[in-house]
């Protein structure tokens, strides 16, 4: 009888005070190995953090802060102003980059395309520390 309970657990991700990529697709694919087929969920209980699917290594990364940095600049301009230079910002990342997302799994394996990676998208310089939930629920 197959097992339809959910599955659930939390990593701790130390992001320190700069801006980051971080490549959460192996603790995902671990996460996921024995549970045949269903849905992950990936959950970011923050303000100021984002989860994407993109391709890591290859410079991808760096473009993507890169371009969050033109669209989200750390100036003066942001009315939500507490913390570092340019906070706000922070603030507006979730618009752009959503805090959660959803990978079918198969067999026991996310079924990412070649290249796609999850990712943890952080530019508060403030938090260095941050929770990402993974949530499997069998098919």
């Amino acid at each position: 009888m197959m097992d339809t309970r959910m599955k659930t657990t939390t990593l701790s991700v130390r992001t320190g005070h700069e801006e980051r990529v971080v490549d959460l697709t192996p603790d995902a694919a671990g996460f996921v190995a024995d549970g045949g087929d269903g849905l992950l969920s990936i959950f970011v209980p923050h303000a100021t953090a984002g989860l994407a699917i993109l391709e890591l290594g290859s410079g991808s990364d760096a473009d993507l802060l890169a371009s969050l940095a033109h669209l989200l600049p750390a100036d003066d301009r942001w009315r939500h102003a507490h913390g570092s230079r340019g906070h706000g910002r922070s603030h507006v990342l979730p618009a752009l980059i959503p805090p959660s997302l959803t990978v079918p799994v198969l067999g026991g394996r996310l079924t990412l395309g070649t290249w796609q990676s999850i990712a943890l998208v952080d530019l508060n310089v403030d938090n260095p520390d941050r929770t990402v939930r993974l949530t499997f629920l069998p098919g």
